[in-house]
């Protein structure tokens, strides 16, 4: 059972699912060569995925190259079925910060046999997860700024306004595909930058107004 925290309110949720949108700034999908996806890419992590502020991440023996993805995460508070896009912001209870781990060389390999990859992405330690602040307190969640730092040197710097999809109409469209329940959690892209993660590295991933978290890799 993983739990979501919003501290500034004493709210917890039970976490449901973890619903992940690929592909969703420009600049990182020139970085990995691939195409602009029409309509959201959209893929699933398990809550057994979840790292908490100040845990590690542990790198599965079957992969050799697992990278780190930083990325604004959005707490569901409201069920929805179909929500349109001006009402989805009302279901938010509250934003965070998560690092998409993702094995890159199982996720190519999957790739170009046309085969599912969620093991490169729902591993075990896959999905650092900070607290969470509530919805009310971040006025526009396109306008916030996503860094993170490799053993203290910044890798990632990029803002939400870059967005493919707003956090909107991210929520509006996974909607019309999943109900969405209390305690579900949405990873909403990650900017340029990305990199490689080795044992012993440390990380931390911040968005100011938001929240900052913690993580080492072994």
């Amino acid at each position: 059972m993983r739990i979501a925290k919003i501290p500034a309110t004493d709210n917890e949720y039970l976490i449901g699912k973890i619903l992940c949108i690929g592909r969703n700034y420009v600049d990182h999908i020139k970085e990995l060569g691939n195409e602009t996806p029409a309509a959201p890419v959209v893929f699933m992590k398990p809550a057994t995925a979840i790292v908490d502020d100040g845990g590690a991440v542990v790198i599965p023996p079957y992969s050799t190259e697992c990278h780190y993805e930083a990325e604004l995460a959005v707490l569901i508070g409201m069920d929805g079925k179909d929500i349109p896009e001006a009402e989805a912001l009302s279901h938010v209870a509250g934003y965070g910060v998560a690092v998409d781990m993702t094995l890159r060389d199982v996720q190519d390999n999957l790739k170009k046999k046309g085969l599912p990859w969620e093991i490169a992405k729902g591993f075990d330690t896959s999905c650092p997860l900070s607290e969470f602040t509530p919805a009310a307190h971040v006025p526009d969640p396109q306008n916030l700024t996503i860094r993170l730092l490799l053993n203290g040197e910044e890798r990632q710097n990029g803002s939400t306004g870059l967005m493919i999809n707003s956090v909107a109409r991210i929520i509006s469209y996974l909607s019309t595909v999943f109900t969405l329940e209390e305690g579900d959690v949405i990873l909403t892209g990650t900017p340029a930058g990305v990199g490689r993660v080795r044992p012993g590295d440390g990380m931390v991933a911040e968005i100011a107004g938001v929240g900052r978290l913690t993580v080492s890799v072994e």
